[in-house]
């Protein structure tokens, strides 16, 4: 990945969905904010899993959220499948063409958020993904669905800040929080630009390319996180290259959070069905083990 960007998003209920976070328009208190905030009084960083919808067993998603947050997933990344993913690796590409070959769409994105709603009002859930599934879903209704079923905060890869501040906005009004990406080519300008509009938290990509490619050098996270700070007050993650609870740790010493995907997402997709739910759980507790150490 090079220069990124994103954002994120509300939305208009789908069939069946109900709102569960107050009026259209009404500006609630983030779920993610709070999270930062509790973590912060008690000198932990955050982990912050990533896992495609839908995959590798649809019927398990909503399983596999749970097992994330009883393992000690602070924040859970949902990705949107999408059929054209330039900013992904292999593995997640392969975990998105499984979702999309399960038809699983935005209506079933948010379904899965609904449901893990159901039973877990306090874990935050961020959906990540690119433009065209929400343009075509519609901005104005994805922001009010996204809303209505207890989703967050939205990163959208493929999206420019400086082309995005209305739709920013527009999360905001819905009570989202829009996440961007910074990379390692990021301008002090861009920084700036999207200090002035994120809230939540921005993902700092630690690797030049795609997800899951490259090796991860903790001392170039490290010189960049300050830089980063001159001009972001939210909380910086940091992502791509996290394999273990070595390199988890050691990002966690320079940043507030760290987001682990294609090792997770890796893991599960040779489980069978049965063993998926475990699996998540064993891993997030190992992470959430060595960043507590």
């Amino acid at each position: 990945m090079n220069e990124p960007l994103v954002q994120g998003i509300p939305g208009r209920s789908p069939e069946g969905i109900k709102p569960s976070l107050g009026r259209p328009g009404e500006r609630l208190g983030s779920r993610i904010a709070a999270t930062f905030a509790e973590l912060q009084s008690k000198g932990r960083k955050a982990l912050i899993p990533f896992v495609t919808a839908g995959d590798p067993y649809p019927d398990a998603t909503v399983e596999i959220m749970h097992a994330l947050a009883r393992g000690g997933a602070d924040v859970i990344e949902l990705g949107v499948p999408f059929s054209d993913p330039m900013a992904d690796g292999p593995v997640i590409q392969r975990a998105g063409e499984r979702a999309l070959k399960h038809g699983i769409g935005m209506r079933q994105v948010l379904g899965f958020v609904q449901q893990f709603r159901a039973s877990d009002d306090k874990t935050p859930v961020v959906l990540m993904g690119y433009a065209n599934p929400v343009e075509r879903y519609g901005v104005e209704r994805f922001a009010a669905d996204a809303r209505a079923a207890g989703v967050d905060g939205v990163l959208i890869v493929d999206y420019p800040p400086e082309e995005v501040e209305a739709f920013a906005a527009a999360l905001k009004a819905q009570g989202l929080d829009p996440i961007f990406l910074l990379a390692p080519t990021s301008t002090e300008e861009r920084m700036a630009s999207i200090g002035a509009i994120a809230s939540g938290y921005v993902y700092y990509v630690s690797l030049k390319g795609v997800t899951g490619a490259g090796h991860l050098d903790t001392a170039a996270v490290a010189e960049v996180i300050p830089r980063i700070r001159r001009h972001v007050s939210v909380p910086v993650g940091v992502g791509f290259g996290i394999r273990d609870g070595a390199t988890a740790r050691a990002v966690a010493e320079v940043s507030d959070a760290v987001v682990i995907g294609s090792r997770l997402v890796q893991l599960l997709e040779v489980q069978p069905r049965d063993n998926v739910a475990s699996t998540a759980a064993a891993f997030m507790a190992e992470i959430r083990a060595a960043l507590d150490r």
